[in-house]
């Protein structure tokens, strides 16, 4: 894509980017998304219910943790060492890292699991590569292409009931990071048994302050040629 196409979007209103997860994939089986522009029409759905696809504008926002969504009536399994894939209908943005989440219940879902406190840890993520920040070498923009986004549940991690939330946050607007999370529900089986140290465990909202260098880069003037995503490292399964 040309720079000066490129440069343009960084001033194209907010509503071209907005998106969210309608589907995941998990063992061969397809489970349907919320919904949200269209309540009665939703399937029962493993996803947090949410009430629009409009972007969360600060890391404060309680809208940060999972689209504002408050509850799921289903829950998937899935087999640590397997992969979660979720689905997007619409990405346009190519600017912007991806990263996914886990939280582990302490019980059962409901009430109980609103990923209250510092519980979340990070299964995956990627940024920029190629030293480019107004390219396309970013892992939103494999969203774009792919509409889908794959990620393995780690294979020695203790079993249980767990939120799994994707994130996409789109740089592409100059000053206005814009984010996009969505949770769902899952069940891990496996015989593992290992568990993120404290300091792989985040709250959210609030992973990472406002002024975070990962939320407030301006790809189209800063000179830099490395991103690091906020919210710190991506926890591998081990125990350490």
């Amino acid at each position: 894509m040309r720079f000066d196409l490129l440069a343009l979007s960084a001033f194209a209103p907010l509503v071209a980017a907005h998106g969210a997860v309608t589907s995941y994939i998990i063992g061969g089986t397809t489970y349907p998304g919320y919904e949200g522009f269209s309540p009665a029409s939703s399937p029962k759905t493993i996803q947090f219910q949410w009430p629009n696809y409009d972007p969360t504008m600060t890391v404060s926002d309680a809208k940060m943790r999972c689209n504002g969504g408050t509850s799921a009536q289903l829950s998937a399994t899935v087999q640590a060492g397997s992969n979660v894939t979720a689905v997007w209908k619409q990405w346009t943005h190519e600017q912007g890292p991806v990263q996914v989440w886990l939280f582990k219940c302490p019980g059962a879902f409901g009430s109980s699991c609103k990923g209250d406190g510092k519980g979340w840890f990070k299964i995956d993520e990627m940024g920029m590569w190629g030293g480019k920040l107004n390219s396309a070498n970013w892992g939103t923009a494999l969203i774009v292409k792919n509409h889908q986004w794959s990620s393995e549940i780690p294979r020695n991690m203790a079993p249980g009931n767990y939120l799994i939330r994707h994130e996409l946050l789109a740089l592409h607007q100059a000053n206005t990071p814009q984010f996009y999370a969505e949770c769902a529900q899952i069940v891990v089986q496996g015989s593992g048994n290992a568990v993120p140290p404290s300091d792989y465990l985040y709250s959210i909202p609030t992973y990472a302050p406002q002024n975070d260098p990962g939320v407030t880069i301006d790809i189209y003037s800063s000179k830099a040629t490395t991103y690091t995503p906020p919210g710190g490292r991506v926890w591998s399964g081990f125990q350490f």
